[in-house]
């Protein structure tokens, strides 16, 4: 069930919208993190600037000493703040403040300083980052304000944090939500999927299961179920014009065939050219009446009608009782027929049609191979599974023709001057797809090889 979700084209769909998704996400977090990373810097720089602008008024209206007594007010009442002030003379030198020299970077044209807190006892023992004001004041001091940014960085980082956090779960929840739609709509699939291969096998009256939803796999598995309903009328019609051609025109050549039977046991004033032409026409109704009767049994086959009657068969026992029928025919030609079997293990099917399939390899084996030919018949087993293979050393069959003998009435051109009606393989065909056979034609270099696995045995 994994691995049908992961093949799914829904899934891969799944992940596509939640690659997109979650970029869209990502870049929303983002947007967010900069406006409010933006905010809380302009923020900053604003408080930096009104503490500037009273520390000033301070100095116009009170001079140093005033100015010098508020900035001790306000770093001894918060030690440990955010706040950074610094007063200095014309030197540098410090005259009140809670850092201890002027920071060693270059003023910026517009006044700030972005620096380092490397002295401060009051800012544990990291080295923060700071950002502040310069301003002059009368009489050639010098006015630093600023603020420790550590914690500004802190919110920050929070925000990133809590920002990735929100994406990962947004990614997460986004796969698990396509993950459960998947496997909604694989097992639905493979349900159609299952109901097909039984309809292809044969069972023309499954149809593929709906629940009534009326979304759109429901919709769509009821107009498949229409369709099979209209195919399947179809095929019983076209199967019932055939059996009743099939009937209707075995009964008149039955008729015939009795008819010249009985003008051939008639002697009077019989001629030896009416005797040859009664025969010729027999051998006419015979081979027709063969036609017909090997058409409705493929036609049997092809319903699938007769796997309600299989039963475990011993292939051993099967394959010899054909092998030694067929012995005094291969002796008429002078062929040498041999036959190699091994114990398999019991298979499931309808023992009289395997005989008749069996039957038709075989007879064909022997009448495409010279006199003196070989034809050997094995039975063996592949990784659990009964194989059987005739070989011959006949004729053969081309590779481009390989896949067509199996079709109804087809007959090479070389093989046109031998009795038969084609037919022959066709029914072997149908019998093997009846009892899931894997059937295979090879070279053998010369002649013919004809492979038949038959199923794994059920446990």
């Amino acid at each position: 069930m994994a691995a049908n979700i992961l093949r799914s084209s829904s899934f891969r769909l799944a992940l596509v919208y939640m690659a997109l998704f979650g970029g869209s996400v990502l870049i929303l977090l983002v947007y967010i993190y900069w406006s409010t990373a933006r905010y809380m810097a302009s923020q900053a720089d604003a408080t930096i600037e009104a503490e500037i602008t009273g520390l000033a008024e301070r100095y116009r209206t009170d001079g140093l000493p005033g100015l010098t007594a508020l900035i001790v007010q306000r770093t001894s009442r918060k030690p440990g703040g955010s706040s950074i002030y610094l007063l200095v003379d014309e030197d540098l030198g410090p005259l009140a403040g809670n850092i201890s020299r002027w920071p060693d970077v270059p003023l910026s044209p517009d006044g700030w300083l972005n620096f380092r807190l490397e002295d401060e006892g009051w800012s544990a023992d990291q080295v923060h980052p700071a950002r502040a004001r310069a301003f002059k004041l009368r009489g050639g001091f010098l006015l630093l304000v600023g603020r420790d940014l550590h914690e500004l960085g802190e919110t920050q980082r929070l925000i990133v944090r809590t920002l990735a956090w929100g994406l990962l779960i947004t990614l997460v929840l986004a796969l698990v939500g396509g993950t459960m739609m998947t496997r909604s709509m694989v097992r639905r699939i493979d349900a159609i999927n299952q109901t097909s291969r039984e309809i292809m096998s044969g069972d023309l009256s499954r149809r593929m299961p709906t629940d009534h939803s009326g979304d759109d796999f429901d919709r769509l598995t009821g107009n498949l179920n229409a369709m099979l309903d209209r195919i399947e009328a179809l095929m019983e019609e076209v199967r019932r014009i055939s059996d009743n051609i099939a009937h209707d025109l075995k009964t008149p050549l039955t008729r015939l065939r009795n008819s010249l039977e009985l003008l051939k046991a008639d002697h009077s004033g019989e001629s030896e050219q009416r005797h040859a032409l009664l025969e010729q026409a027999i051998v006419e109704a015979d081979g027709l009446l063969s036609t017909f009767n090997a058409l409705l049994r493929i036609a049997r086959v092809e319903s699938g009608e007769r796997r309600a009657g299989f039963v475990e068969l011993d292939l051993t026992e099967l394959v010899r009782d054909v092998t030694e029928l067929y012995e005094p025919v291969a002796e008429a030609k002078q062929q040498k027929l041999t036959l190699n079997l091994c114990d398999v293990a019991p298979v499931l099917g309808d023992r009289d049609l395997l005989f008749q399939s069996l039957a038709n390899l075989l007879d064909n084996a022997i009448k495409y191979t010279p006199p003196d030919g070989q034809i050997s018949v094995a039975l063996t087993t592949r990784s659990e599974r009964a194989q059987l293979v005739i070989a011959d050393s006949g004729q053969g069959i081309p590779p481009d023709d390989q896949d067509n003998v199996f079709r109804r009435f087809y007959r090479l051109e070389t093989h046109r001057a031998t009795a038969g009606n084609g037919l022959g393989l066709s029914l072997v065909a149908a019998v093997a797809k009846l009892h899931e056979i894997s059937l295979t034609l090879e070279d053998n270099a010369p002649g013919l090889r004809v492979v038949m696995t038959f199923p794994a045995p059920t446990r």
